[in-house]
This record gives C-alpha cells, sequence and structure tokens, in this order.
C-alpha cells in the first residue's frame, strides 16, 4: 500500500474583543447583517492604515507556548498577494518570514506530530455559493468576517491516516478551549486546509473544510481518488481542490501556486514587534492546566477512559473538580463522562450553556449515592435538568415509581377498556398480546409503574 503523508495547516478565529487591524467589533459578527461589520481599515480604502490588535499577540503567544515552541525575538507582518473577491485590498496582512512562534510539537498519544509554524493574520471575507459548489448559480461576498483575527497552525506532514489528523484536530480543539482563545461553537471557528500525497507524489490541498469528521472524510475520498488515478498510469498534479460536504467529494478548484508566487513583501505600515524573554516566562507561568496535564492527575484517582474523556471539555473538568469534593470521584466520573456527556452531545450543548452547576450534580448524585433514586430515574431527570437545572425535587417526583395499587389498577382498566380486542387475543392464546398491554399501561403511566407490580395486577384483572 502507497505511503500516505499527511500535513494540516488549522486557521483558528480568536475571541479577541475587535478585529486584527481595526477597531470594529466581533460581537454578535455571525448574526450581523452582512457587510455591516465593517470600517474603511478592513475593506482596505484608499488611505486607511492597520493598527495591531495587541491581544492577538499575547493569544498567538500562549498559543505558542501550549504547543512546545520556539519564539523569535522579533517578528513582523508581510503583505501577501491576493487577487480574489473575498480580500478587497488584493492584498492579505499575514506573516511569512519570521512568524510569531515555530518549531513545536502536540503528542498524540505517543506519536509527536511537529508543529512547523504558527503565525497570525487577517480573515478574508465570507464567500457564499448559491446553489452549492457545483455548479453554482453565483457567489455573494459578507465583508464581515474580513479582519477577524486567525492563528493559522502549520503541522509537518507527520500524518499517516485520516483518523490521525481527526484526533489531533479533537485535542488541539481542547487544548485551546482550555487556553480560552478560541470558541468551538462559534461560526467558522477553525477551519482546516488539508495537504495529502501518496507513495511521495505531487501534493494536492483540500481547502477550507469545517468540522473534525469532514476533514476525515476529504481525506480518505482523497486518498482513494489519488490511488485511482495512479493504478490507471496517471499523475497526481499539484492543485487545489475544495471540498463538498454532502456529495463527499473533492472538486478542483485550481492549480496549486508556490509560496514565491505570493509576492510577500514586508508591510509598511506596521512596526517590527519585539517578543520579550521575561514576557513568555511570565506568561507561560500563567498558563492554565492543560488537558495532558490533567490527565495525568485524574488518572490517580478514576479510571483512564473516564479521565479522557471528561478532559477534553474545560468546563465539564472544572465542574467534575468541584463535584469530588463532596462527592466520590468513582461516581462521579461514571456519571460526567457517561450520562451526562451523552446527553449534552445528544442536545449539541455545552455544559456551561446549560446552567448546570456544581450544586445540581452534586444534589442527584447523592441521591443516587444513598440510594434515594435509581440510575435509570437519575438519567432521566438529568435529561430534564438540562432544560430545567433547579428543580431537581420537582424532577424526581415526576420520575419516582409509581407502587401504589390503586392507582396502577386505574392504568389497567383504562388499557383494557381501550383494546378490547387484544384481550380477545389473549385470552384465544395469543402471548404476545399480553406484552402488549403491558407496553400501553407503562405507557400511560409514563414509565413510572412499577412493572412487577403491573404484571401481577394484569394478570388478575385480564
Amino acid at each position: 500500500m502507497e505511503k500516505v503523508k499527511i500535513g494540516l495547516e488549522v486557521h483558528v478565529q480568536l475571541t479577541t474583543n475587535t478585529k486584527l487591524f481595526c477597531g470594529c467589533s466581533l460581537k454578535n459578527i455571525n448574526k450581523s447583517e452582512p457587510n455591516t461589520a465593517v470600517c474603511e481599515t478592513c475593506l482596505g480604502h484608499p488611505g486607511s492604515k492597520p493598527r495591531l490588535n495587541k491581544k492577538a499577540i499575547d493569544y498567538g503567544m500562549k498559543i505558542g507556548l501550549a504547543l512546545n515552541c520556539k519564539f523569535p525575538s522579533e517578528m513582523f507582518f508581510s503583505r501577501k498577494s491576493y487577487f480574489y473577491p473575498d480580500m478587497s485590498k488584493n492584498f492579505q496582512i499575514t506573516q511569512y518570514e519570521i512568524p510569531i512562534a515555530i518549531k513545536g510539537h502536540l503528542m498524540l498519544g505517543s506519536k509527536k506530530i511537529g508543529i512547523r509554524r504558527i503565525q497570525l493574520e487577517e480573515d478574508p471575507a465570507k464567500l457564499v455559493h448559491v446553489g452549492g459548489m457545483t455548479p453554482t448559480k453565483y457567489t455573494l461576498i459578507d465583508y464581515n468576517r474580513s479582519g477577524v483575527p486567525l492563528c493559522e497552525i502549520v503541522t509537518e506532514p507527520d500524518f499517516e491516516t485520516p483518523k490521525e489528523a481527526r484526533m489531533f484536530l479533537q485535542k488541539l480543539s481542547s487544548i485551546l478551549e482550555y487556553l480560552n482563545v478560541y470558541d468551538s461553537a462559534s461560526e467558522a471557528s477553525m477551519r482546516v486546509d488539508s495537504n495529502i500525497s501518496i507513495a511521495n507524489g505531487n501534493r494536492v490541498e483540500i481547502k477550507n473544510i469545517s468540522g473534525f469528521k469532514d476533514v476525515e472524510k476529504a481525506l480518505n475520498y482523497e486518498i482513494i481518488r489519488q490511488r485511482n488515478l495512479v493504478r490507471r498510469g496517471k499523475k497526481v498534479e499539484q492543485e487545489t481542490r475544495g471540498y463538498d460536504a454532502i456529495a463527499n467529494t473533492t472538486i478542483l478548484q485550481r492549480t496549486k501556486e508556490e509560496e514565491e508566487e505570493y509576492g510577500y513583501i514586508f508591510e509598511p505600515d506596521l512596526t517590527r514587534i519585539e517578543i520579550k524573554k521575561d514576557k513568555l516566562k511570565e506568561m507561560k507561568k500563567s498558563l492554565p492546566e492543560l488537558p495532558d496535564q490533567k490527565l495525568e492527575r485524574y488518572k490517580k484517582i478514576i479510571k483512564q477512559e473516564l479521565a479522557e474523556s471528561i478532559v477534553t471539555h474545560p468546563d465539564l473538568a472544572d465542574t467534575f473538580e468541584q463535584v469530588i469534593k463532596l462527592v466520590k470521584p468513582e461516581l462521579a466520573s461514571v456519571w460526567f463522562a457517561g450520562p451526562l456527556k451523552k446527553i449534552l452531545n445528544y442536545s449539541n450543548l455545552r455544559l456551561k450553556d446549560t446552567g448546570i452547576k456544581s450544586e445540581h450534580m452534586v444534589k442527584l448524585l447523592t441521591m443516587i449515592e444513598n440510594k434515594k433514586i435509581t440510575p435509570r430515574m437519575a438519567e432521566l431527570i438529568l435529561r430534564e435538568m438540562v432544560k430545567k437545572p433547579d428543580h431537581i425535587d420537582k424532577l424526581k417526583e415526576e420520575v419516582t415509581r409509581i407502587e401504589d395499587e390503586n392507582i396502577i389498577k386505574d392504568f389497567v382498566l383504562k388499557v383494557l377498556a381501550d383494546n378490547s380486542k387484544t384481550v380477545l387475543d389473549y385470552k384465544s392464546g395469543k402471548k404476545e398480546a399480553f406484552e402488549f398491554l403491558m407496553g400501553q399501561i407503562m405507557k400511560q403511566s409514563k414509565g413510572r409503574a412499577e412493572p412487577r407490580i403491573v404484571r401481577e395486577i394484569l394478570k388478575k384483572m385480564i
């Protein structure tokens, strides 16, 4: 099988208050009317001058430290010739010659993934292809995103499978959330360009993939496409392709440019920026505990697979730490890594979006520990807690088992009256009819009737 080499260029939208080179606010930028969150600078009007967002520099340094990078003594910005409609001034302010950080790494299990460079740059505008990528009726441009601060993280071609690339992105996303420099729930918060070649052939770039699973799917498709070309005796051309998530295919966009074709020149309107060693040392000390460090600590008190699941999300881990001060870590870890995470994923929510606090989880887990509710009841309560975290006692009443025989008899009588034909089927020897009636009674009681008592009463009354 041909050797596969994959490298990633990850574009991360930084959560600063304003754009990279102007004062346009990023608050609600994705909800604003198209082309309203703009100014002369981010549109590149003649005479406008960029001014640098200091917080974006700090965020870039934090990311470099977390990814074990080296830093130059100074850096500067360049102009990259960019003759596409999503950059109205026909150049992009980015970094090329001296980026903010270089030569780092991130461990993926026991495998070291090299980080070639980390650079800051402004985001182009958003292109909207009306009718889909192929064919498109026409393309609209929204310049609201133009000038949003991006941190581009470029890896070495160290990935050998699309799955490794997906796992790297998931881990990177987790680290960036711990650093509080990016919001995974924001639109276009992370976009990925994937570079892939097989058998040391030409490199193909797949542009602007959103979603970690889509990155894996796009790479899998491209491996098959390139292998089929090689088997037919054709050459894999160096080119740029787009990914159509609906058709799950990559589509030719243009032949691939080389770096020298972009005509980089020093950005004359911005000065060189000194990166002081003292500031780096101070910033390194202030970094939060990152997922790998937290995992090593958690492994001492809970199972590794549960710890790995919990540390992926900082809000989940923070709440877990508060809860285990009052609840046994073994019990809490099972519920945080299992039912709670499953319910959040199903609802497409993060814990911090729900209003569930540590005291809510302590109360629920204490009821489980004291056997006041069953695990099944607890999961039903937890499903509703996502919407109503302060109503645990009321939710408990709603899911508590009904064992009162008189109440259960009323459910049974109603079901028998509504299903007289099924009763006759049972009496004629069709045993499955009994289970159907049981199901109807449980439905009537919203699952709360005690099944053993229901079965006994139904046998007597049928």
